[in-house]
């Protein structure tokens, strides 16, 4: 059998179980990932999950990036989410020049944090001039190069336009010592992320360091990975981190069953038919959301690797298994705190935050119930066969 390109970065996210265990109340109580932490991710190599092999990278296969990224979630999921994000960001790489490229990720510790889409840029010569603040930029406080997605003007303020017609959106990319980051993220569920906001103040930034994003005719790298775009990444990731917090939360809840006797209650909970029903279909829901999950990647990925397109009915199928496996994973885990009633209430114990952290994932946009929509309007528009 032929190995998966990044094999073996699964088996080094087990490794750092210890570390990453043993930091995750100061990764809560700072709100950032520490510095044993970022050190052991990027000596593992595992921020460089996605980066084209020309690079130094993995360029691995999405099997492997979403199994690594569950292991770490089981572990903390502000550790995973920050190193899901800046992995996928650092796919804009296949769309720079090599060189830039290497300036960019060969420089330590080469990672790469932005914030959602917004603002303008202005043409000039020779590169662009920004001004703006971007919001929820999840691995700022690790990164080392920021980037903005950015409609472009010309330098008499019209917007500039593709040729469909639509505006010009460039991504552009400048060292983060060239930004303010400011202090924003108080949330209720993966606080260690530091998901803050940055802000530059009329920033040039060179013509080389700016690129478009998953559009296939700026790619200069000619891995299948890189026709998936950067979207569907994020997408599979998140509800892969969202798989991991949904078993180690369960894994916690059947634990505590094994040894807990209810106040009142006539038997352990091991022995509850009640609790041993709710076990099995809830181990039953998140066996199948994972197995849809990992089916349907796999199945986009071989045609990927054969035809070297990314479809459109792939594109629909990898947005409803990931939108369906995050809002599942949400029910095992409320499933899991309900079932250890008052034992999940308190800080000590391994409920509480993987609750929060969960729904901080459900809210994000790659569970919104809209994907369903979308998905429901593909499917009637099509032909039927």
């Amino acid at each position: 059998m032929t190995e998966l390109p990044g094999f073996g970065l699964v088996e080094r996210a087990r490794a750092l179980g210890a570390l990453i265990a043993g930091e995750a109340d100061e990764i809560e109580r700072t709100r950032r990932l520490t510095e044993p932490v970022v050190s052991a991710l990027i000596e593992n190599g595992l921020y460089r999950t996605l980066l084209p092999q020309s690079l130094g990278g993995a360029e691995a296969a999405p099997e492997v990036f979403m199994q690594m990224l569950e292991e770490i979630a089981k572990l903390d999921a502000s550790t995973a989410w920050c190193l899901g994000q800046c992995s996928v960001c650092g796919m804009i790489a296949a769309s720079l020049d090599h060189d830039v490229a290497h300036e960019i990720f060969n420089t330590p510790p080469g990672i790469l944090a932005w914030g959602a889409v917004a603002h303008e840029a202005r043409a000039v010569e020779g590169g662009y001039r920004v001004t703006a603040r971007w919001d929820f930029a999840s691995g700022s406080r690790q990164a080392s190069w920021l980037g903005a997605h950015v409609r472009i003007v010309s330098a008499d303020g019209a917007p500039r336009k593709n040729a469909d017609g639509s505006p010009e959106v460039r991504t552009l990319l400048f060292p983060a010592t060239s930004a303010v980051l400011h202090d924003v993220w108080h949330a209720i569920g993966l606080a260690g992320t530091g998901t803050d906001s940055y802000e530059v103040s009329d920033l040039f930034i060179p013509e080389r360091f700016a690129t478009f994003r998953d559009v296939p005719q700026a790619l200069r790298e000619k891995g299948p990975l890189y026709k998936l775009g950067t979207g569907s990444a994020f997408s599979l990731g998140f509800a892969a981190i969202s798989l991991g917090v949904a078993r180690a939360t369960l894994d916690a809840a059947i634990a505590l069953a094994r040894g807990k006797h209810q106040s009142l209650a006539a038997k352990a909970m091991r022995d509850n038919a009640a609790v041993q029903g709710l076990i099995g279909r809830t181990e039953g829901d998140l066996r199948a959301a994972r197995a849809y999950l990992h089916a349907t990647a796999n199945a986009m990925w071989r045609e990927l690797t054969v035809s070297g397109e990314f479809s459109e009915p792939h594109r629909i199928a990898v947005r409803l298994a990931s939108t369906w496996t995050i809002q599942q994973s949400a029910k095992v885990v409320d499933t899991a705190y309900h079932m250890a009633g008052a034992t999940a209430v308190f800080r000590s114990n391994p409920f509480e935050r993987r609750l929060r952290d969960m729904h901080a994932i459900a809210q994000q946009i790659q569970a919104r119930d809209t994907h369903f929509e979308d998905v429901g309007r593909a499917i009637l528009s099509a032909q039927p066969s």
